[in-house]
C-alpha cells in the first residue's frame, strides 16, 4: 500500500483509504482445531466484511484466542479453511504466508515489546517485512520508516516517549506502543488477543479507544477478544460469542440478551451482582438491559 496512506496517520488527511465500493471479506469456513482430545475451535464459520470492529466474547477456554491464531496462521486448523478477499489463507506458505501475517497484524495481551529497546525502535519492528535483514539488524531504518513510526506514536500521544526504553512505560502505554507497531505494518486486519486483560479500567478504555481509532480513521478491520461485556458493547459493531469452541451468538451488541449471556457465561445476567461481575468475565450484569 502506498506511503500516502500513512500521511493520514499524522492527521493531514482522514480520507477513505480504499477505493469506493471495494468490498473484502474475511471468511472462516467450518474451521476446527483440536489439542489432544479437546476441540478448542469447533466447526466455526464466520464472514466479516472489511472495516468492521468485531468483539469475540466468552469465558476463558471458549476458543477465542485459538480462533485468532488460526486466522493469522500462527496455528493451523485440523479442518476447514480461512479466506481473505477470495484468497485461501490456509494454503499459503513461505513468502506469501509472511505477507499474510504482515497484512493480518496481531496485538497480544503481554505486549511482546523488547523492554531494553527504545519505543521508536519497538514500533519500527512492524516494518521488518518491508526491509532487508542487513538494514534492520543495525537499526538502519529509512527516514520514511522513522517518520511513519513517529506519526503513529504521535497519533496515540506517545511521541514524547520515542527515545525512552519500552520497559519504563506503564502497561497502557506499552499496549499502545504495540498497537503502533501493528499499525506501521500497514495491515488490512488487526487481531487483538485480550489486549486489556492485564490493564486497569482507565487504561483499558484508553487502549480500546486506540483500537477504535485505527478502525474508524484508517478503515482497518479489528477483531478483538474481550472478557468484558461492557467494553465489547461500548466499542464493537458486532459481537461473536463463543462457548466450548463453538459460535453461539453472532449479532449486534444490542441483541445480547439474558439467554445469550447464559450460553456464554453460564449465568443469568439479571442476577449477577456488581461483586460477581469480575468472576463472570467482566461486566455481564449490564447485559440485562438488552433484554
Amino acid at each position: 500500500m502506498p506511503l500516502c496512506r500513512w500521511v493520514a496517520v499524522a492527521g493531514v488527511s482522514g480520507a477513505a483509504l480504499r477505493p469506493p465500493g471495494e468490498k473484502r471479506l474475511l471468511v472462516t469456513e467450518r474451521i476446527s482445531k483440536t489439542f489432544d482430545r479437546t476441540r478448542a475451535v469447533d466447526n466455526v464459520s464466520l464472514a466479516i466484511p472489511a472495516g468492521e470492529f468485531v468483539g469475540v466474547i466468552g469465558r476463558s477456554g471458549a476458543g477465542k484466542s485459538t480462533l485468532l491464531r488460526l486466522i493469522n496462521r500462527l496455528s493451523d486448523p485440523n479442518a476447514g479453511q480461512v479466506f481473505w478477499d477470495g484468497i485461501e489463507v490456509t494454503s499459503l506458505h513461505g513468502r506469501k504466508l509472511r505477507d499474510w501475517r504482515r497484512r493480518c497484524a496481531m496485538v497480544f495481551q503481554q505486549f511482546n515489546l523488547v523492554g531494553r529497546l527504545d519505543v521508536l525502535n519497538n514500533v519500527l519492528m512492524g516494518r521488518l517485512a518491508y526491509v532487508p535483514v542487513w538494514r534492520s539488524l543495525p537499526k538502519l531504518w529509512s527516514r520514511e520508516d522513522k517518520l511513519m513510526a513517529m506519526a503513529a506514536l504521535d497519533q496515540f500521544g506517545l511521541a514524547d516517549f520515542a527515545a525512552q526504553r519500552a520497559e519504563t512505560l506503564s502497561g497502557g502505554q506499552q499496549q499502545r506502543v504495540a498497537i503502533c507497531r501493528a499499525l506501521v505494518q500497514e495491515p488490512d486486519i488487526v487481531l487483538a488477543d485480550e489486549p486489556v486483560a492485564s490493564l486497569d479500567p482507565e487504561n483499558s478504555r484508553v487502549v480500546m479507544e486506540a483500537l477504535r481509532h485505527i478502525n474508524r480513521h484508517f478503515g482497518v478491520t479489528v477483531i478483538c477478544n474481550l472478557h468484558s461485556v461492557e467494553l465489547a458493547r461500548d466499542y464493537c459493531d458486532r459481537l461473536v460469542g463463543m462457548a466450548a469452541g463453538r459460535v453461539v451468538f453472532d449479532a449486534a451488541p444490542s441483541a445480547l440478551t439474558n439467554t445469550a449471556a447464559r450460553q456464554l457465561y453460564g449465568v443469568d445476567a439479571s442476577r449477577v451482582t456488581i461483586a460477581d461481575e469480575r468472576r463472570v468475565a467482566g461486566t455481564a450484569a449490564r447485559v440485562a438491559t438488552a433484554s
